[in-house]
Order: structure tokens, then C-alpha cells, then sequence
């Protein structure tokens, strides 16, 4: 007969609440719940016309990261320009052409895990949610010139604004999880894209003025998106085995 095992009263089973309420409590999710949110973002980037506006915010933050590029690199950007299919320019003059043509993909891989380290701070999600708002709003005044672009980038506005008329923050932070992650995703799938283009594109480009060929470029970028998409996971991985 199997002699039940007494656990003392002090002591804390490995099952124990205080985990889960300490995860909860800063915005990470546990492990499983991470690969809800994982699979939920894919479908969703894989749905028709549901998956367009979130294609539109891996769009915004990729010619986002070239205006940035620009500007530190001492050029000056004239205008974005945004498509109702996810493609989109960003016109410039000067700077560091290398820099500038490698930041996009980059940078919205950069971007999309930011804002799911965001997510995981609780305390100032409605302050995340308000400041990535605003930032869109800015890039609107000072980059949008076409009416096409200002639309979208208003459907954008009301998708970071839109959430904070929620009364839960464990709702918000979960939203903006998913948000970041389909960021990530689609920072990953994009510049495949590149590879069945001939004559066009960062990657191009880059090979041009490089002698690196395109397809290295791409892959550089593959890999910052799923390096991302690893430190997501990293950060969940952590705190589950604290």
C-alpha cells in the first residue's frame, strides 16, 4: 500500500497559486498561455481582411524604421507612404543608404518585440497603449501627405487607442501581446517576399551597393525575426522558472 505523502503546512507545493499570481501579476504569461497567444497571432495574420490592419501596423513600423534611420544617419524624410495591401515607402533624401535600406525589416522585428516587452508591465499599459497612439499620430503630421496613408494610419490610431475604453488590464496586456507577436510574425514572413522580386527591394539594393547578395540580406532578417520571437519566449521562460 502507497503511504500518502504529507506535505507540512510551511512548506510550498510546486502547484502552488503564488506562482501563477506572481506571473499574472507582471504581465507574463505562462508557458502554455504564450503558445495560445503564438497560434492565435498566426491565425489571425492568416485570415482575409481581418489580418489586413495588423499588416498595416508591421507595415507602419517597418517605414517607420527607415524614417528613423534617416534621420540619425543625418538624412531628412520627405513623406511615408502606406497601401492597403501592406506595401509602403518611405521618401527621403540622404543619410546612409546601407543603414537606411537595412533597418525596415529590422527594425519592425525591433519593434514588435518592444512592444510585447511592453506588455508585460502591467502598471503602465494604459501608458504603452496611449504613447504608441500618440507616436502614430505623429508620424501622421509630420510623414503623412496622401489621404490613402492618413486613413490607414487613423485605423491604426484606433486600434492602439480603441482598447484602452477596456476596464481590465489583464485584457489590454493580452491585446497587446498578441499585437506584438503578430508584429513579429509578419517581420518574418515579409521578407520572403523579397526573394521572388526581381529588380526591386531593400534586399536588392542592399546587394547592389554591398556585393553581398540579396538573399544573405534576407536572411539576416529571418533571423532578427525569429531571434525575436525567441526572446518573447525567453522572457516567459524565466519568469515560469522563477
Amino acid at each position: 500500500m502507497l503511504e500518502q505523502q504529507k506535505i507540512p503546512s510551511g512548506s510550498t507545493s510546486p502547484f502552488s497559486s503564488s506562482k501563477l499570481t506572481g506571473l499574472a501579476a507582471s504581465g507574463v504569461p505562462s508557458r502554455g498561455l504564450f503558445i495560445i497567444e503564438l497560434v492565435v497571432a498566426l491565425l489571425i495574420t492568416r485570415i482575409p481582411y481581418l489580418s489586413v490592419p495588423f499588416k498595416w501596423l508591421e507595415s507602419y513600423f517597418h517605414e517607420l524604421s527607415h524614417g528613423i534611420a534617416t534621420i540619425l544617419s543625418s538624412g531628412v524624410v520627405s513623406h511615408i507612404q502606406l497601401f492597403p495591401n501592406g506595401a509602403g515607402f518611405c521618401f527621403s533624401q540622404g543619410g546612409s543608404p546601407m543603414l537606411i535600406g537595412f533597418a525596415g525589416y529590422f527594425g519592425a522585428a525591433c519593434w514588435g518585440y518592444l512592444i510585447y516587452l511592453l506588455a508585460t508591465w502591467p502598471k503602465g499599459i494604459r501608458v504603452s497603449f496611449a504613447l504608441l497612439g500618440a507616436l502614430v499620430v505623429l508620424s501622421g503630421l509630420l510623414w503623412g501627405r496622401d489621404i490613402l496613408t492618413l486613413a490607414i494610419l487613423a485605423v491604426l490610431t484606433i486600434i492602439l487607442l480603441l482598447p484602452l475604453k477596456l476596464s481590465q488590464n489583464k485584457m489590454l496586456t493580452q491585446f497587446l501581446r498578441i499585437i506584438g507577436l503578430m508584429i513579429m510574425l509578419n517581420a518574418l514572413a515579409s521578407p520572403t517576399v523579397l526573394l521572388g522580386l526581381d529588380g526591386q527591394g531593400d534586399a536588392v539594393m542592399l546587394a547592389e551597393r554591398s556585393w553581398i547578395p540579396a538573399w544573405i540580406w534576407v536572411g539576416l532578417w529571418l533571423l532578427t525575426s525569429a531571434c525575436a520571437l525567441y526572446f518573447a519566449w525567453r522572457r516567459v521562460d524565466n519568469a515560469a522558472s522563477r
